[in-house]
This record gives C-alpha cells, structure tokens and sequence, in this order.
C-alpha cells in the first residue's frame, strides 16, 4: 500500500504551499505528493487564486526527495501534446524519474470560455485526448531518442520525424495515470496508461470503484493486457475534524482492501506544515498501519 498527499494550489499563499510540502518531505509515511490542474478555483462557477500545475510541480518537487510526485489530472486542453511530452520529460529529469503525468480530457466550462481555449462536447474531447495519448506514447517511445525519430498521424496532432532528447530518466518516460470513470475512459486507461485513478472525491463509493475496476479489467483482458501492470489509486477527500475525518480515514482502508494500490490524501494547502502533520499522523499512518 502506497499513500500520498494531495494540495490543491488554489486559493493559498505560496509560503503556506511550499511549507506544507517541505513538512511532508519529512514524513517517510507519504509515497509520494500531488496537485491539480486549473486556472482558477474549480468550486467555483468562474475565477478564483490558483498557481500554474507544472511550474508550481518543478519548484516543489525538491520538498520531498525520494517521492512520486505529479498532477491528479491534468487537462488534456490546456496543452498541446509535444509540448506536454518536453514539460514531463523535464519533470522526469528535475525528480530523477519519479514524475507521474496524470492526464484527463478537461471539464470546466469557465476556464475555457474566460481565457479562449476549445471545450469540445465530449466524445470528441475524448477523441483528442486518445489523439494526445498517442502522440505521448510516440515522443516515450524508443525511436523518439535519436533521429530519425517518429511520425505519427493522429488528428488534429501530427509528428514528422519528431524526437525527444535527451533520453528519460525513466525507462519508457514517465508513466502515466488516466481518470476516466465512463466505459471509454476505462478503456483507453486499458490500452494506453501505466496507472488508474478513482475519483471518490467527485462523488464516487466504494460500490463504484469496484465495479468500474471490474469494467477496467475486462478492458484489459479483451487486448490482452495483464491488470496487474496497472497502478490502481484512489483521492480522497479528508475532511479538517471529527468523526468525518475518522470515517474518511477508515474509507481509504475499505479502498485499499477493495484493491486500491496508492490513497491520495486530499488537504488544504492553506492549511500549511501544521495540516501535513496532521494528516501524517493522524490519517496516513492509520491506513499504513492497516496494511502492515
């Protein structure tokens, strides 16, 4: 059982974010730490405080030597794919290969209408994303690390001749982690990911994470994949007190039970070094202890 810490970077001061990783640094209980991706404050209908996920990632990545480190989900709109391939491929090197690119197809309307980027309906958002995923697959691969490189034809991306250097840190480049809980979803994490993530934190249960990791392995055995190559986590969300917090606490041992590899512990930033202490001892540690 692996367990990592989540900090959303919207709405903190940069002091109290880079404190609160700092103290998680210090705490051999967590795997591994994380954030998310948007523009603005994702619980709200438009605006909102928030640092950029990759450049906020890269300086705070040194925090916590010997951890994963990476974004929940990153929206497959915000970038384009080649672009997003030489950001990881320079988080892969900056952690010494222990960056993780977590990718989703993109939701929030305001993010996208207020600064101009396309939300496309979303089969042919998950059109792209497949498109991205390929053209992921194709800049990691062997033949990207020296010319001639690869071509690659997947619309509306292209590659002519494309490389990635220098080389990964990580053999293969840096795995990556798919959200998507529908049946495509599921079967593109299938064909394409090294990792799935449960989204309890929007509203999924227990009953949903075992049936849609039931939908994810037939997804695998129908190509001929063994599940096992895949990382299952799950988010969720642990509240400040009380009994919400103990009941949190003992659903991510129900997850993990249920096969959930890797918990990511959601906290608020805001809630700085003092939060991460709490949440070490007071959460991780239980789930950690569960397990042996």
């Amino acid at each position: 059982m692996k367990v990592g810490f989540r900090t959303s970077p919207q709405n903190v001061e940069w002091a109290a974010l880079e404190d609160a990783w700092a103290e998680a640094g210090r705490h051999d209980v967590f795997d591994s730490g994380w954030l998310n991706d948007h523009l603005g404050d994702p619980g709200l209908d438009r605006g909102g405080p928030s640092f950029e996920a990759m450049t906020a990632l890269a300086a705070l990545a040194y925090h916590v030597p010997g951890k994963s480190v990476g974004q929940t989900v990153l929206a497959a709109t915000f970038r384009h794919p080649a672009i997003l391939a030489r950001q990881a491929l320079t988080l892969d090197h900056l952690t010494g290969g222990r960056y993780i690119l977590g990718l989703g197809a993109g939701w929030h309307a305001w993010e996208h209408e207020a600064f101009g980027i396309e939300l496309p309906p979303i089969g042919r958002r998950f059109d792209r994303l497949e498109s991205q995923l390929r053209v992921l697959r194709a800049l990691f691969s062997e033949a990207a690390y020296a010319p001639p490189g690869v071509s690659l034809d997947a619309p509306p991306y292209r590659l002519d001749g494309a490389t990635t250097e220098p080389r990964p840190v990580r053999p293969g480049g840096p795995p990556i982690w798919l959200g998507g809980q529908g049946p495509r979803g599921l079967r593109m994490a299938a064909r394409y990911a090294d990792g799935w993530n449960y989204a309890s934190n929007l509203g999924g249960t227990l009953a949903g994470f075992i049936e849609r990791r039931a939908i994810l392995f037939r997804a695998c055995d129908e190509i001929g994949r063994d599940p096992a190559e895949l990382e299952l986590s799950v988010q969720i969300i642990i509240p400040p007190d009380g009994e919400p917090r103990r009941a949190a606490t003992q659903e991510a041992i129900e997850y993990g039970r249920a096969g959930a590899a890797h918990i990511l512990l959601s906290t608020a930033g805001r809630d700085s070094a003092g939060g991460i202490r709490r949440l070490a001892t007071e959460v991780a540690a239980p789930i950690r202890d569960a397990f042996g």
